[in-house]
């Protein structure tokens, strides 16, 4: 497979970018690996790449652009916060950054590399990228280490309380984890490989020799005999999208859920899959979470959504209850019902109850809804089902009462009859059958509701 990122991410051309606001933020019209970007870089170097007034006005002016002139911006910050020295104004220049990259997310490319410390009000741009990607020595936080031991007594260092690990696996922040600079520059630009510059154009297509119709028969030997055996579910993607190349995002986030970009027939496609090997594939808060972030990231910039389904519902417990499950489950259900690009859902395995619905169920408004033989879509599991409705009987009969549940609800074919599940194929055409899809649906396009804005559940 060939992309244009594959090239080191130099610089043969740059102009300047509102270079009347001297400061420690510069900005440029530059060209990186083949693109033509807006490139913001905050610098340490200089106050330790404290943002003054002047900086804010330029990430706006860098950030208006962007938006006005169809580029992808990206940024790499390294910033200790506002600039004392000019007091209140310093809050508010990062305000006025903050304004112009919300003004351009969902018509351009947010990317933004922490490489160093981003602490304080500058921080919150992290959070307002579409992709962030962050040095191993990086960290960021909203309230410092004085300040948590001075609140709660609680005594962390900088790392400890946001360093590049914590935003990897606990915050969702960082999409990536990279050794440099350097190395978090070229992460940013195999992101944007798989992204159009504005939203106006169609993703780049990508050239492979792998051919469509390729066979997939290991697909299917991925999952195990047992029910409930564990399998990594990126070997199922693998098998499926070209040249078995994945670009995983915030993998070491919720790894119940894996979010990853690929291509097939050379198409970009963003790929959405539970992860049996982590708590069973079961959705939690931070799997909706990540999920709704991911599907609406790929919805705003034209990207196919292949989803993988293999879940026996959300997990279960009073503390995710009482954190929010329905709220957040909620988003996951949102960002689908509301995505308009081209959608196929293979269900490899368990698909049970509300979870089956939120990813990506025919009646959400999927393309294209496909099985497994192996798929057993449900309410529930057998052994749930029978405890719900025949708790008083015996031990011998309730497993007999399983085995027909299993033999009469467990597989696709139920699905199929009343029209919920459009196919049910063998795994090995499993690439033929969506790669067929993709090229079908390339020529999809909905009509949108007029309004200002729908209201997620955020």
């Amino acid at each position: 497979m060939v992309r244009e990122t594959g090239r080191s991410a130099h610089m043969p051309r740059s102009v300047p970018v509102a270079s009347d606001h001297p400061g420690s933020l510069s900005a440029h019209l530059t060209a990186v690996a083949g693109r033509d970007v807006v490139l913001v870089e905050i610098s340490d170097e200089r106050r330790r790449g404290a943002l003054s007034e002047a900086d804010g006005h330029t990430f706006a002016e860098a950030a208006e652009h962007a938006r006005g002139a169809g580029l992808p911006l990206v940024a790499t910050i390294a910033s200790s916060g506002a600039d004392v020295n000019d007091g209140v104004a310093a809050l508010h220049g990062w305000g006025t950054a903050a304004r112009g990259i919300v003004r351009c997310s969902g018509r351009v490319p947010v990317l933004i590399a922490a490489t160093g410390p981003v602490v304080s009000g500058p921080a919150l741009l992290l959070g307002l990228a579409d992709h962030v990607v962050m040095t191993e020595d990086a960290y960021a936080f909203v309230s410092g280490p004085r300040m948590v031991e001075t609140f709660t007594g609680e005594s962390l260092d900088a790392r400890e309380l946001g360093g590049a690990g914590i935003h990897a696996t606990s915050t969702g922040l960082a999409s990536m984890v990279v050794p440099d600079a350097d190395a978090a520059r070229q992460a940013l630009f195999d992101v944007l490989a798989y992204l159009p510059s504005v939203i106006d154009e169609e993703p780049p297509r990508w050239w492979t020799d792998d051919p469509q119709d390729r066979p997939t028969p290991e697909a299917g030997a991925f999952i195990p005999a047992s029910p409930t055996g564990g399998y990594d579910v990126r070997d199922v993607a693998r098998s499926i999208v070209d040249d078995h190349d994945l670009l995983e995002v915030r993998a070491g986030w919720a790894p119940n859920l894996v979010t990853a970009l690929a291509t097939i027939g050379g198409r970009p496609v963003g790929i959405v899959a539970n992860q049996p090997m982590t708590i069973a594939g079961t959705l939690d808060i931070a799997a909706s979470q990540k999920g709704a972030r991911f599907v609406a990231f790929c919805d705003a910039f034209g990207l196919s959504l292949l989803t993988l389904v293999d879940t026996p519902g959300f997990y279960p417990g009073k503390d995710l209850e009482w954190r929010g499950m329905i709220r957040h489950g909620a988003q996951l259900a949102f960002a689908y019902a509301r995505a308009s690009v081209p959608r196929v859902a293979v269900v490899l395995r368990k698909a049970y109850g509300g979870a089956y619905i939120v990813m990506d169920c025919r009646t959400m408004g999927s393309d294209l809804s496909l099985a497994w033989p192996s798929a057993e879509i449900a309410v529930m599991g057998a052994r749930g089902a029978v405890e719900v409705l025949h708790r008083n009987e015996a031990p011998e009969r309730r497993l007999q009462l399983e085995a027909e549940y299993e033999e009469r609800f467990l597989n696709p074919y139920v699905a199929a009859e009343r029209g919920l599940v459009d196919a049910v194929i063998d795994p090995a055409d499993t690439r033929r059958e969506v790669a067929a899809a993709l090229d079908l649906l390339a020529t999809k396009r909905e009509s949108l509701v007029t309004r200002k804005h729908d209201n997620a559940p955020l």
